[in-house]
């Protein structure tokens, strides 16, 4: 539909944020003075405790007002992505962040010249500078680690040359593969891409599935090499870098700014290791659904339940999803309601709208929701999962200065994912409609299927290639596949046939540039299922302890935040109660289905 036809209160209201675009060039403007003006607190930082409050101070409110800018041209862009006025905007914002960056780089290397007792008398002469001491405490941990500024300034000018080879890959893998053609359920030729090879390896024809499969995996043999060439380049430039910064791995430079170290990564690894019993019964239990002598890997991303053709529409979703959460307290619920019915959530796909959906907003602003809403259980789900996103940054605002008003990517989809199994746990507990149990209950399977097993096999087998680059293996096109081939065949196990065209798999996956991320979805919903059997079972003080996690921030670092919520990822009792929690869905589904 075009905007226009949509009702005002299934759209963002973004006057909220500026009420015209004078508000908004006064804005803009009072930022642009700031940073100009920034220049002259080089000088002023250097000279006594009240210089260096003053500069940090000053630094924090220039950043939120153009936290607020910046928020405000995405949001609008994304509603009209072909609307040139509004791209304009966003690209006038992104120059000046980027002359904010350039005016702000002495902040950072000023601090860390300083021996933090320096600081310490600083709190004395200047008390207000104490809101900044957990950040300050943070920027020194790095004080090992940092060059000189004329090394800095080397290692800097390094950056877009650093980033070639995932470039060259996103560009290889998105713009110049062809993967040929295959034949469709029809017995049509149609032509195989990226984008539709997630229909056709779902297809209920076998011949349909395994042609998409070989077809695409002989074109990525074809081009193996070069794929193995710039993923070994992008490993082999970190642990370089991770090298000259003096850190002992590069997995440890990667986990550094969260302060975790490498324990948590081999828990996660280990412990998923040692329940593999529970994914092979997940195997076996496609297999027997599908009615197949043989599982092979082309088999396994086929439905075992047909599409649920129940409508879900919004306003039903809204009041399910609020019944769903309301085991979270008046509070939150009160809080959530008032969001949804004052303009939260941009509800509806229209033309030129931004796909997809998330949670967005900035310390000035509502905790805003992008939705494409269909009226499948995947959008209602969907609106729980950005709620939850939408609750954290709304409670971690709330309870905390700017500073300290955001939290880690490492828990940033605990709440979110919270929400999700709530609200399935909620519709199993309250349908009376056998299919649509069914239905959630596989979701729920393939959601412990994709985010615990297959990203610990992905987080497995980047540590692997990368402490065979710190040895100086070479990362070879025939090296990263045998790795990768006999993950798979442990990941699998004997129930599976393990086709050889999936050694090539890695060259598809791109959070292999993304330097030991992949992890994180595994820990998150490991601790989001920790947290929901808590809730759900009535654990004293369990709503109360997930709220304080809530409110967080960045006060303390993410173990210890999840800390407040009874999470403790260091054992392995939280991963292990998300296996514990697929173990019991694969139960429950199997009963339903004998039944």
């Amino acid at each position: 539909m075009d905007r226009n036809q949509i009702d005002t209160k299934y759209k963002w209201d973004l006057t909220q944020i500026f009420r015209s675009p004078k508000d908004f060039e006064e804005s803009y403007k009072k930022a642009e003075d700031l940073i100009e003006d920034f220049k002259k607190y080089e000088n002023i930082m250097k000279e006594n405790a009240k210089g260096f409050y003053e500069t940090i101070n000053t630094y924090y409110e220039i950043a939120r007002i153009l936290d607020k800018l910046y928020v405000y041209t995405s949001l609008l862009s994304d509603t009209n992505t072909a609307n040139n006025d509004n791209q304009a905007l966003k690209i006038k914002v992104s120059n000046l962040l980027d002359k904010w960056s350039k005016a702000s780089f002495f902040v950072t290397p000023t601090i860390l010249k300083k021996e933090y007792q320096e600081i310490e008398k600083y709190y004395l002469e200047e008390p207000k500078l104490k809101d900044y001491e957990i950040i300050l405490k943070k920027e020194f941990r790095y004080k090992e680690h940092t060059l000189s500024d004329r090394e800095e300034k080397l290692l800097s000018s390094l950056t877009k040359i650093l980033n070639n080879n995932y470039q060259t890959y996103e560009l290889l893998k998105d713009s110049d593969l062809s993967f040929g053609s295959i034949l469709d359920e029809e017995e049509k030729e149609v032509e195989l891409t990226c984008s539709n090879y997630s229909i056709y390896i779902e297809s209920k024809n076998r011949r349909v599935r395994k042609d998409a499969f070989q077809t695409l995996y002989k074109t990525y043999k074809q081009f193996i090499n070069t794929f193995a060439s710039t993923l070994s380049g992008n490993i082999n430039e970190n642990a370089t870098i991770a090298k000259i910064r003096k850190y002992a791995s590069t997995i440890q430079w990667c986990l550094y700014d969260d302060e975790l170290d490498e324990s948590i990564y081999n828990n996660l690894i280990e412990t998923v290791s040692n329940n593999m019993n529970i994914l092979y019964k997940y195997y076996a239990l496609k297999k027997e659904i599908l009615k197949l002598d043989e599982l092979h890997l082309y088999d396994i991303y086929t439905p075992i339940v047909k599409e649920f053709d129940k409508k879900y529409p919004y306003e039903e979703a809204k009041e399910t999803v609020l019944k769903a959460l309301s085991i979270l307290g008046e509070d939150y619920i009160s809080t959530l309601e008032k969001g949804l019915n004052s303009n939260w959530v941009d509800v509806y796909p229209t033309s030129s709208k931004r796909t997809g959906g998330y949670s967005g907003g900035s310390y000035d602003t509502e905790p805003y929701i992008l939705l494409n809403y269909q009226e499948k259980y995947d959008d209602m789900s969907t609106l729980a999962h950005e709620a939850g996103h939408s609750m954290h940054s709304y409670y971690t605002r709330i309870s905390n200065p700017y500073q300290y008003g955001n939290y880690s990517i490492f828990v940033a989809e605990v709440a979110s994912t919270t929400n999700e199994i709530l609200l399935a746990k909620y519709l199993l507990k309250t349908s009376d409609n056998k299919e649509e149990k069914r239905f959630i209950l596989d979701k729920l399977m393939n959601l412990f299927k994709a985010t615990i097993y297959r990203q610990t096999m992905f987080a497995e087998f980047e540590q692997k290639i990368y402490e065979d680059a710190e040895k100086d293996i070479p990362l070879t096109a025939d090296h990263l596949s045998e790795k990768y081939y006999n993950l798979n065949k442990k990941y699998f196990g004997s129930g599976v046939i393990v086709d050889e065209e999936i050694q090539y798999e890695w060259a598809r996956i791109p959070h292999f540039y993304y330097n030991f991320y992949v992890y994180q979805y595994a820990t998150g919903l490991s601790a989001a299922c920790h947290i929901a059997n808590d809730i759900l079972s009535g654990k004293e003080n369990a709503v109360e302890n997930y709220k304080s996690f809530l409110k967080c921030g960045s006060k303390k670092n993410p173990i210890d935040s999840l800390k407040l919520a009874g999470v403790d990822l260091t054992k392995k009792e939280v991963v292990e109660s998300a296996l514990n929690m697929f173990n019991e869905t694969i139960e429950e589904f199997k009963k339903l289905t004998d039944e």
